[in-house]
């Protein structure tokens, strides 16, 4: 039986962590900055962590 793939896009998005945790970037950083308070970009600079709810899912795109 051939392996199976691992999602190309989930692959670019997000990080499987020891603890069985995953992790990933928020959006909103890429243009029309200026009008976004430093606080608020600041904020978004910091990674962010898949909800329970959606762990099983993404786990299916990372199968290694």
């Amino acid at each position: 039986m051939p392996k199976m793939k691992t999602n190309s896009s989930a692959k670019k998005r997000f990080s499987k962590k020891s603890d069985s945790t995953i992790k990933y970037s928020q959006g909103f950083r890429r243009h029309l900055l200026t009008k976004k308070t430093t606080k608020r970009k600041r904020a978004l600079r910091q990674g962010k962590y898949i909800g329970s709810s959606d762990i099983k899912r993404v786990l299916k795109l990372l199968p290694y």
